[in-house]
């Protein structure tokens, strides 16, 4: 019916508990809750229901009002069937929707790198995984872009999910004067850490997930803590420490990106860090204690002291087992990028190693340490690649196998095993001639013995020699009690023409030959450790 006349507004106040049914159109005023309604009017008149329908106010409930959310998807050109038919879709409350994920300012953190937001990050964490055991209450913890300030360690539950921006984005910082340990760490369920993990009835730390953050800290303090958990996954996650590269002629106050503990009871265990970046600390990673199946892929380990050490100090319950370095880069690492101790079972794998053992003059200047430094056995190098050219490799090789049952394969161009140390097949061409020209050199810094397997043919004369030469060199050239010896035993089908030689000028062994045909010569050098 259309309003043909306004002949007077009518209006009642009082308390919320009093409101009585509103005539047609007549306000009412509800003091106590400062909300304003207005009655329907009557099913004659044309209301579809008799009662009072709220004028939204500022003090309105708007999230309970709406109770009839539902997904449509309308961006695809239709509208999606959420129910099991089209006049049947599923509903639900605002409320609801907006509870499928929980931002950590709902709990009152602020993130604009001035407040401090511990104890909010906290009550978040505490409230989401803590209070209940009851998956459906688990909701992903959001980090909206922003610096969150913190003075005390974030302490991460189990089952916690947390997802930021990106690492560049979404960042925890810990200051210089802050009073916390880590930047965070984890914890049990009743977010007890260090030796009251598991007491008063929690459960241990597991099955935690970290996505697209930042964890800095400019406290000479390790940034993260993993105690005592298992089933971790850090993705696209940022380890950054207080060390700038002029800070990192040495280990300085020797913190790490990542620290990690255990108990016998209580391994830490089965962790990924997949995309990850480690800088500006002591070391990425610095593990005596027993961990196991501990994963570093894909991600970018720079402006280090030393990249990874495991069971490099005194081992506890065994050290590191499973660690697995795969498909990272490490760059701008003052000494080794790997050092494994007396640990066994841990790999390196697909590497790139750039400016590594250089004390950061560039990753073929001189080297002051191996790249890769292993001193246990039962530990496996493979397909790594290195900026350190073959000279400086002579100097400090790029891997060290400390003489152990080791396997190594350096560069592709040399595999080790434990003092075995053979490589890759070579070619040249032999043109004849009268003059001794040298084939290879060898600086008795990396052999002072070795053999060469050879095979050396000329096909425009059907020749062929296959035959081993024998060096050990002169481990002084200027003592006279000792001498450069070597030996060449072949075999051929027809006179090969070629005469093998071999001379030492200081640390350097020289193969010689002289010719009276041509053809390739095909060799690899073998020696032990």
């Amino acid at each position: 019916m259309a309003i043909v006349q306004v002949s007077r507004i009518t209006h009642r106040k009082g308390l919320s508990e009093n409101l009585p049914q509103l005539a047609g159109a007549e306000f009412g005023w509800v003091i106590d809750d400062r909300k304003l309604y207005i009655g329907n009017g009557t099913l004659q008149e044309g209301a579809p229901a008799i009662g009072n329908t709220e004028i939204l106010t500022q003090y309105s409930d708007v999230i309970a009002l709406a109770d009839n959310y539902t997904y449509k998807g309308e961006a695809g050109g239709y509208t999606v069937q959420t129910g099991p038919t089209v006049g049947n879709p599923i509903a639900r409350s605002l409320q609801s929707k907006l509870d499928d994920h929980a931002s950590v300012k709902d709990f009152g953190a602020v993130g604009d790198g001035v407040t401090d937001d511990t104890a909010a990050i906290n009550r978040a964490l505490y409230q989401l995984f803590c209070r209940e055991t009851n998956s459906e209450t688990r909701r992903s913890l959001f980090f909206p872009a922003g610096t969150y300030v913190v003075d005390d360690s974030i302490n991460i539950p189990p089952y916690a999910t947390l997802i930021g921006e990106g690492a560049n984005s979404s960042i925890i910082y810990l200051g210089s004067t802050a009073t916390g340990s880590y930047v965070a760490r984890t914890a049990d369920s009743m977010q007890q850490t260090g030796a009251n993990i598991g007491t008063n009835g929690a459960s241990s730390p597991k099955n935690v997930q970290i996505t697209g953050m930042s964890f800095q800290t400019d406290k000479t303090v390790s940034a993260f803590l993993c105690e005592d958990v298992s089933g971790m996954r850090f993705e696209d996650v940022a380890f950054i420490g207080p060390y700038a590269r002029t800070d990192l002629s040495s280990a300085g106050a020797e913190i790490s990106c990542v620290a990690m503990s255990s108990t016998a009871s209580l391994v830490t265990a089965n962790i990924v860090f997949d995309s990850c970046k480690f800088s500006n600390m002591s070391y990425a990673f610095d593990v005596d204690e027993q961990v196991e199946g501990i994963t570093v892929e894909n991600s970018k380990l720079n402006t280090l002291y030393q990249g990874v050490l495991l069971g490099a100090g005194t081992v506890v319950n065994g050290g590191p087992v499973g660690f697995k370095l795969v498909q990272n880069l490490f760059d701008q690492i003052a000494r080794q990028g790997v050092l494994i101790g007396d640990v066994s079972n841990n790999m390196t794998g697909y590497n790139i190693f750039l400016d590594v053992g250089t004390n950061f003059y560039g990753g073929d200047a001189t080297p002051v340490s191996n790249i890769i430094d292993i001193q246990q056995d039962n530990n496996v190098s493979v397909g790594d690649m290195f900026e350190r050219g073959e000279a400086n490799n002579q100097t400090l090789a790029r891997i060290n196998v400390n003489d152990k049952r080791v396997f190594a394969l350096d560069k592709g161009e040399r595999y080790k095993f434990g003092t075995y140390v053979r490589d890759a097949g070579e070619v040249a061409t032999i043109t004849a001639t009268a003059s001794e020209t040298a084939i290879f050199t060898v600086n008795i810094n990396v052999t002072e013995a070795f053999n060469v397997k050879y095979t050396y043919k000329d096909d425009a004369n059907a020749v062929a020699r296959h035959g081993t030469l024998n060096v050990v060199a002169a481990e002084d050239p200027g003592d006279s009690t000792g001498s450069l010896t070597y030996t060449d035993d072949f075999i051929e089908n027809n006179s090969a023409g070629l005469t093998l030689s071999v001379d030492q000028a200081g640390n350097v062994v020289t193969v010689n030959y002289t010719s009276t045909t041509n053809g390739d010569f095909k060799y690899s050098i073998n020696h032990l450790g």
